[in-house]
Formats: structure tokens, sequence, C-alpha cells
């Protein structure tokens, strides 16, 4: 069978219009603004885990070390552990650490976010001491 020119104008294709793609995003943007702060105090507690899942494993690495010299330090290359890089240097690190206290039967460390999560000019900080407990300090 030979197609005509004829023959092709019979034959629509069926698909959306610019009209109706723009009607459709602009209502999901819509439903977004609106579910957006329903979702944030989710959203917070996702990337609080960080802090939580790094004061741990600095937890872990006093631990061994008080095992080992019967003190805690105050110094993270002498146990180990290498701080993460955070955003703002080119890394993937929402928080950035610190020993504040160490001796031989106690330590703290903390986590201080670097960024403001919700806008409200209010910076998320975590700690965790010889107990091992992640304790958030400042809410966000």
């Amino acid at each position: 069978m030979k197609l005509t020119k004829h023959s092709l104008s019979n034959h629509k294709i069926k698909a959306f219009n610019l009209q109706e793609i723009l009607i459709v995003l602009a209502i999901i943007g819509i439903l977004l603004l609106i579910a957006l702060p329903n979702l944030m105090p989710y959203i917070n507690k996702a990337k609080a885990v960080e802090a939580q899942t790094q004061l741990k494993a600095i937890h872990s690495m006093q631990t061994q070390y008080r095992y080992l010299y019967s003190r805690y330090s105050n110094d993270f290359n002498e146990i180990d552990f290498e701080v993460p890089l955070t955003t703002n240097k080119g890394g993937t690190a929402r928080y950035s650490y610190k020993i504040t206290a160490a001796n031989n039967g106690t330590f703290k460390a903390r986590a201080e976010a670097i960024e403001d999560f919700d806008g409200d000019g209010v910076y998320n900080v975590w700690e965790i001491d010889e107990k091992g407990n992640p304790k958030e300090i400042v809410k966000d």
C-alpha cells in the first residue's frame, strides 16, 4: 500500500497539548507547596541521622581508644576518626564534628549543622558522651 498525502492526514495521533501539560504541572506544584510544610519534620529527622551515626562512630572509637590507653582523646587523628568533608567544602556532610571535652573518665563530642534545614535561623546540634546515647541539644 502506497501512502499518500491524503492518507496521512486521516491518521491522527492522540497526544496532550501544551496547555494541558502546563495545567497539570501547575497542579502538581500547588500540591507540593501544600504538602512540603507537613513533610519538613521528616526531612529534618532524615538529615539528623547523619549526626547520630557519626557520633556513634566517634563513641565507638573513643571507647576502643580508652581500652588501649586508659583515657579518652581530644584528637580525631588519635582515635582514627576521619572527619567527613562538609557540603560547603565539596563534601556531603551536613554537620561539622568536634570533641569538646576529653579526660581519663569522660568525653563529649558535638555535631553542629552547617545549614539551617528549615530556614528558621536555628542550627541543629547533637552531642554524645561516654555513655553512648546521642542527644539533640538544639532542635532545628
